[in-house]
C-alpha cells in the first residue's frame, strides 16, 4: 500500500462528495461502507439537506477543522471547484474515487499541495474489506497493484 493511502485512511472523520437523494449512486454506497467501518461520515451536497437521515452541508468550507479527509465521488468538472473549497478549509487529504479526477483536477490538488489518491476504490483498502471488494484487493496485491 502507498504512503498517501495509508495517510488518508488514517483520517477518522471523512467528508463524501457524491451521494445522491435517490441513494442509487457510488457515494451512497461510500458512505454506508466507511459507517460501518467505525469512520465518522460527513454528508456534501450542494441541494440536499438531508440524505438517508443524515445531515447534509452544502460544500467543504462549512467542515473547515470538522474533517480529517475527503472522497470525492463527482465528476471531474465538479471536482476542480471541490479541490478549491478543500484547499480553502484546509482539507488536505483527497482521495478521487474512478472518474472523479482529470489531468487538470491532479494538477490543481499538486499546485495547492494536498496529498491525493486518485483511480482507486476506497472500499478496496478501507479494513475490514469485504465482497467483491476483498476479490479485487487479492487481485491487485497478487499483480502488485496494491
Amino acid at each position: 500500500m502507498n504512503k498517501e493511502i495509508e495517510l488518508f485512511l488514517e483520517s477518522k472523520r471523512i467528508a463524501v462528495l457524491g451521494a445522491s437523494q435517490t441513494g442509487k449512486k457510488m457515494g451512497n454506497t461510500i458512505v454506508d461502507d466507511l459507517t460501518k467501518k467505525g469512520y465518522e461520515v460527513f454528508l456534501v451536497h450542494p441541494a440536499a439537506k438531508v440524505i438517508d437521515g443524515q445531515e447534509c452541508h452544502s460544500n467543504l468550507t462549512e467542515l473547515k477543522g470538522q474533517v480529517d479527509g475527503v472522497v470525492f465521488c463527482i465528476p471531474p468538472h465538479k471536482s476542480l471547484q471541490a479541490v478549491k473549497d478543500a484547499a480553502e478549509a484546509g482539507l488536505g487529504k483527497l482521495w478521487l474515487q474512478q472518474g472523479s479526477h482529470s489531468p487538470e483536477v491532479l494538477a490543481l490538488a499538486n499546485k495547492l499541495g494536498l496529498t491525493v489518491v486518485a483511480g482507486k476504490c476506497i472500499m478496496m483498502y478501507a479494513e475490514p474489506v469485504k465482497s467483491i471488494h476483498k476479490f479485487h484487493q487479492t487481485v491487485n496485491k497478487i499483480f502488485g497493484k496494491y
